[in-house]
């Protein structure tokens, strides 16, 4: 590395974030900079609420889904609102959010740019839990669902990391994403088997295995609530270690965070945040590989910014799909997994072939 390299490199902070000025004048601007980035995130989010309660395949105007929310009379499109749309977009609030962060501390945890809950094999994990649970048990509600989504969350998050680990190097960023993708592909496979051997069990789930949020309840949402915060809290709390863990285990340990205990608690809510969003809406791929390079783009490598980014940005980009979904093929309706795999299909692509694909 040349001289003039060494004194561009930007700075590493005790917090492991990465920055020119330490100035406190130029702390304050770069804060308030972001701030007002996630204040316009937030007015996004809005948006997309109100885009999702009034655009469908019978558009509702927006005076009548106000007065949907406030002075149901119970006429056809009041009906529409409260009893499909807003269950709909809640649960499209928490799934969003999870996979964002969950994909947001997957990238930090590995330090691998193209890792999420979908491309570790996670989300296909807990798929697979659910189907065998409706195939063999005959379970058919969320509050079923969950259990045994979070038990197939962490058996994936388990042997990927196993399977990753093996030989010289250990679990390299590599290894464990292609170990991940070889999980996934594999339990995908044996979900799809199990649900075309029992036909009853394929009526049930059809929907549920493209990554759906349709037909979804008000008691889905309240179902998975308590879960999805529950693992945000801890996102926030393994925030500032996650900043030193970017430096590398030793340096890590040097500025005291406790790398093993910050493994834990990340590996606990990824399990919490995916096990509830697949639960509530089936396995949905990308958002959480691309919410994360868009914060870091905005933020920087600062976790405690990303993170509130990634919970306010992921739904954004979930209600949008879902709203295309239902107009795209109108009177007909594409699942949102379908389109955020669409869309998420050429970033993976373009990550790939970005060497400079945002740091971590």
């Amino acid at each position: 590395m040349t001289p003039s390299a060494t004194a561009d490199a930007p700075a590493r902070t005790a917090d492991g974030v990465t920055g020119r000025d330490d100035h406190p004048a130029g702390v304050a601007r770069t804060n308030a900079r972001r701030g007002l980035g996630l204040v316009v995130a937030l007015v996004a989010l809005v948006l997309a609420v109100v885009l999702s309660l009034v655009v469908g395949s019978k558009p509702v105007p927006l005076g009548t889904v106000w007065d949907a929310l406030t002075a149901y009379d119970g006429s056809s499109d009041h009906v529409v609102v409260r009893d499909l749309r807003v269950p709909r977009t809640l649960v499209g609030l928490l799934v969003g959010t999870a996979l964002g962060v969950a994909g947001a501390l997957i990238q930090a945890m590995t330090r691998n740019p193209l890792a999420d809950p979908g491309i570790l094999g996670v989300n296909a994990g807990a798929a697979f839990a659910v189907v065998l649970a409706v195939a063999l048990l005959g379970l058919t509600d969320v509050g079923s669902f969950v259990w045994f989504a979070f038990l197939g969350a962490v058996v994936a998050t388990v042997a990927v990391y196993a399977i990753g680990s093996q030989g010289r190097g250990g679990a390299t960023p590599v290894r464990l994403t292609l170990a991940g993708v070889a999980l996934g592909a594999v339990l995908t496979g044996l979900s799809q088997g199990v649900t075309l051997l029992d036909p009853a069990a394929f009526d049930r789930l059809r929907f549920w295995t493209s990554g759906s949020l349709a037909g979804r309840t008000t008691e889905t949402a309240a179902t998975i609530a308590p879960f999805v915060l529950a693992g945000l809290v801890l996102a926030l709390v393994v925030a500032r270690p996650l900043n030193s863990v970017a430096l590398g285990d030793d340096l890590a340990r040097s500025l005291g965070a406790h790398v093993g205990r910050t493994r834990v608690l990340v590996g606990v809510a990824v399990m919490l945040l995916c096990g509830a969003a697949t639960a509530a809406a089936g396995p949905i791929a990308f958002v959480g590989l691309m919410v994360p390079h868009v914060a870091r783009w905005a933020v920087g490598p600062d976790q405690r910014w990303i993170l509130p980014y990634a919970a306010v940005l992921a739904p954004v980009l979930l209600l949008v799909s879902d709203v295309v979904g239902r107009v795209v093929v109108s009177p007909g309706e594409l699942q949102v997994g379908i389109v955020t795999a669409f869309v998420g299909a050429p970033v993976l692509v373009a990550l790939v072939r970005r060497s400079s694909a945002s740091g971590l």
